[in-house]
């Protein structure tokens, strides 16, 4: 789960990061009454939304008075910013920036371990920093069972050329946002720019943190950080019934068990989805290694609410959960949805139990069902029917 900086900012505060003072704002009165209270000189008005390139998109503007403030938010309320909608800005206390430095820590799968990043040179997008100036960015690894300690942080700061006045000051905060990391089960744990101010305090100006979702119930207060109300209402209703589903753009519904054949699955059907005008995959649906009735009948009801899916193609290999306990599932989760299904299902079973899960299906005789042998004449036929 992506946090909006303004929690990430409240989140750095409970633990000990040095962090300006921000206040949340949902109109433009409430902004400058923000910017009234906040009482600097200067107040930087902020988009709160969960991409990148605020600044370039009109979301980052700098305000001299409360009146200021109040225009700046006027602007900033409503913008696009890369399909998200600002509906929320923080204005933050502003501050004299005499040096901007870069620093994340994030979970690194392909080596299981964690990787600490930073520079010296912060404030910049850092994948352009990294393509550009690769000698710039220091990338250490870092021992789970270790953590961050002082040494650590001194080694990163000293494999990112810090000064060695400035590394003595930066270090101890590197140490407290790997806290961050640690204690909250964040997966991504990012400032930029980390700055130094005129009185040569080091503070968080920008904060980004992604959470393991996985790890929310260790957490009592995670949950209440989900933005419900920004939710995709079809991902929404899948996490309810703890299904893993990503909405993609496409017309050609996917149901699976395990993301490995799910992947595959999309691949296929992108490929087949050429020869019937870009037919795409709609979506990612794993429902794991159960493909009980009452999954099925979740996952299609989630499927089938998107208005822009055509076909569905469920494409199960049977292992733990054999294939006609998953073509029975499959009979089951029609008559639960009943007139709800409406559009037409591909099924490709193969492993446990084929022959047996294949003469249910045919035994059943739904007229929205087709069984195909192969998962590639299967992602061919899902195809063709999306596009028809």
């Amino acid at each position: 789960m992506d946090l909006y900086e303004y929690q990430a900012r409240d989140m750095f505060e409970s633990h000990g990061v040095p962090v300006l003072q921000g206040i949340i704002a949902d109109t433009a009165e409430e902004a400058e009454a923000a910017a009234r209270s906040i009482g600097t000189p200067v107040v930087v008005v902020k988009a709160q939304v969960k991409t990148g390139g605020r600044g370039k998109a009109g979301g980052v503007k700098v305000a001299k008075s409360p009146e200021e403030a109040r225009a700046a938010a006027e602007a900033i309320l409503g913008l696009d910013i890369k399909g998200h909608t600002v509906h929320r800005v923080m204005v933050a206390a502003g501050a004299q920036i005499e040096e901007e430095y870069y620093f994340s820590v994030l979970l690194d799968r392909a080596n299981r371990s964690y990787l600490a990043m930073c520079s010296y040179e912060g404030g910049m997008e850092i994948e352009q920093l990294a393509e550009e100036r690769p000698e710039a960015l220091a990338k250490v690894e870092v021992d789970p069972a270790v953590g961050i300690t002082l040494d650590v942080a001194r080694r990163i700061v000293a494999e990112a050329n810090f000064p060695a006045d400035v590394a003595e000051r930066v270090a101890p905060v590197l140490v407290t946002l790997y806290g961050v990391f640690e204690k909250e089960d964040a997966t991504l744990v990012e400032v930029n720019p980390l700055v130094q101010t005129a009185d040569g305090a080091i503070v968080a100006l920008d904060g980004k943190v992604t959470l393991d979702e996985n790890a929310e119930f260790r957490h009592e207060g995670h949950a209440a950080l989900e933005d419900k109300a920004a939710a995709d209402p079809l991902e929404a209703k899948a996490k309810e019934s703890d299904l893993n589903y990503v909405k993609l753009d496409g017309q050609v519904g996917i149901i699976g068990n395990g993301a490995g054949l799910v992947m595959s699955t999309l691949d296929v059907v992108a490929y087949a989805g050429e020869q019937f005008g870009g037919v795409k995959p709609a979506n990612f649906l794993d429902i794991g290694g159960g493909a009980s009735a009452e999954v099925m009948a979740a996952g299609l009801d989630v499927i089938l609410g998107d208005d822009d899916v055509k076909s569905v193609f469920v494409n199960v290999f049977g292992g733990i959960t054999a294939c006609d306990a998953v073509a029975n599932g499959i009979v089951q989760a029609l008559a639960i949805l009943g007139d709800a299904a409406t559009k037409p299902l591909v099924v490709r079973l193969d492993g446990n139990n084929v022959d047996e899960g294949r003469q249910i299906l045919a035994d059943a005789a739904h007229p929205l069902v087709t069984v195909v042998d192969t998962m590639d004449e299967a992602a061919a036929k899902a195809a063709e029917l999306a596009a028809a």
